[in-house]
């Protein structure tokens, strides 16, 4: 079993380092449901399916993620406040190769 680290800023600025599990085949909107840094119905909304972009996070760090899926590009293309480094968390197995990934969750709006 290994965990990793990742730090995880809120959408009221504030940097939380919290602990992933690689064994238990989450992703990192999982993750940041568990620790509770969003508020309850503002991220996960779709359940994971990449429909919704409500886990849409920033990723600060220079780490090589998995390539895009055809359905998570289009939701981004869709969804608002979209930058270059966008993702969505229910897109981000937790890998070891996440060790120190650093992420900004997206604003709501």
């Amino acid at each position: 079993m290994q965990d990793v680290n990742i730090k995880v800023t809120d959408r009221n600025g504030v940097e939380h380092e919290i602990v992933a599990p690689t064994d238990m085949a989450m992703n990192l909107m999982e993750v940041i449901r568990s620790y509770e840094l969003a508020e309850e119905g503002t991220i996960g909304i779709c359940g994971g399916m990449a429909m919704c972009a409500s886990c849409q996070c920033y990723v600060k760090s220079d780490h090589e993620l998995p390539e895009m899926t055809d359905d998570e590009d289009a939701m981004l293309a869709e969804a608002f406040n979209v930058e270059d480094n966008s993702r969505l968390g229910c897109q981000i197995q937790i890998t070891p190769e996440l060790e120190g990934l650093e992420v900004e969750l997206a604003p709501e709006d």
